[in-house]
């Protein structure tokens, strides 16, 4: 009777241990998988685009976005200008020389309109001068190479505006930034990071957007600028040759 007892004492607390095992098995399986399910139901935090970037600038990036692509106009419409302009063939004295040493103005002026070149403008205005006062000659080509330069020169004026005005607008936005961040806190009576980082996407953003613009129409100013004072050196040197051609018979 009592080893009868005793063998179902010994049975009860072997299932007991068991189920206990089992268990701590279970829960230790059920912890192991916790953390995956987590990382594949926790949601993947949003990447911020460069678009989404330049929407959280504001209003202020509407007039920005105007301006930039003004630079970007202008400064290709003024490049292909100028470097038009600025190609001249470098015989092209020399066959303006042997027409007129030869007599042959007729040759000289069509070879003139057929040059697409400032210089070959001003030279043709000097060939059908030929024969008066060479101060008149002179006059005359000078009052042709300002209005070619005042042609080239056109719209590089629009650049050096948005090179000055550009940060002044991002500075607008940044002092709007500021303001969004008091403004935001005055209404929730709270201090936040939250509520900060919103008013300083604005004020950053828009600082940013100023300046490289700004940047970007300042370099494409100076370069064109650049380009255009090789054309004006091209213009002289051809008229300077010119004139001494004119006084060659008179030395």
């Amino acid at each position: 009777m009592l080893n009868s007892v005793l063998l179902q004492g010994i049975t009860v607390v072997s299932n007991a241990a068991t189920q206990v095992v089992d268990t701590a098995k279970s829960v230790a399986v059920q912890a192991a998988q916790a953390p995956l399910a987590a990382a594949v139901v926790a949601p993947k935090q949003d990447s911020l685009s460069l678009l989404d970037l330049i929407m959280k600038g504001g209003l202020i990036m509407i007039p920005m976005a105007l301006l930039s692509i003004l630079t970007i106009y202008f400064f290709f419409e003024r490049l292909m200008i100028i470097s038009k302009a600025s190609k001249l063939d470098k015989n092209f004295m020399n066959s303006i020389k042997d027409f007129i040493h030869n007599g042959n103005i007729d040759a000289a002026k069509s070879l003139c309109r057929n040059t697409v070149s400032p210089a070959a403008r001003m030279i043709e205005k000097g060939v059908s001068r030929i024969g008066k006062p060479i101060k008149e000659i002179e006059e005359a080509m000078e009052s042709i190479g300002k209005l070619e330069l005042n042609r080239l020169e056109k719209n590089l004026s629009v650049l050096s505006l948005i090179g000055r005005i550009a940060p002044i607008f991002g500075f607008i936005g940044t002092i709007g930034g500021v303001i969004k961040i008091f403004y935001d806190i005055s209404l929730s009576d709270n201090i936040s990071i939250g509520i900060i980082s919103t008013g300083l996407y604005q004020k950053m953003i828009t600082s940013a957007s100023g300046l490289v613009v700004g940047l970007l129409a300042f370099v494409g100013y100076y370069i064109l600028n650049a380009m255009l004072d090789k054309t004006i050196n091209k213009m002289e040197t051809a008229s300077v040759e010119f004139i001494d051609l004119l006084q060659e018979p008179t030395k």
